[in-house]
């Protein structure tokens, strides 16, 4: 038995520029252009999240101490360096 994921189709209009680096960006990721929009649209909303978690947070407990938001930035370019090197950024997948 096979399954198929469900997809919604779109018609879109957007300007060529960002066309041709949208799929320039997708072909470098060994992406399909539909997969890199919604791997794209899907890095956007977790970005969203997190940032209202955080507010959340510092409405809740207070603002973060630049001793916490310097440990949290060093975290972070850990985190990406270590994806630099993986390569983890460059899996492929389709839409």
């Amino acid at each position: 038995m096979r399954v198929m994921a469900v997809r919604k189709k779109r018609s879109i209009s957007i300007p060529p520029d960002l066309d041709a680096e949208i799929a320039a960006a997708a072909a470098q990721a060994g992406m399909s252009y539909s997969a890199w929009l919604a791997d794209t649209a899907r890095k956007e909303f977790t970005i969203r999240a997190g940032l209202a978690a955080v507010g959340q947070f510092e409405a809740d407990h207070g603002a973060f101490t630049p001793e916490e938001l310097s440990a949290a930035e060093e975290w972070a370019a850990t985190a990406v360096n270590r994806a630099k090197r993986t390569g983890s950024s460059t899996r492929r997948r389709t839409a």
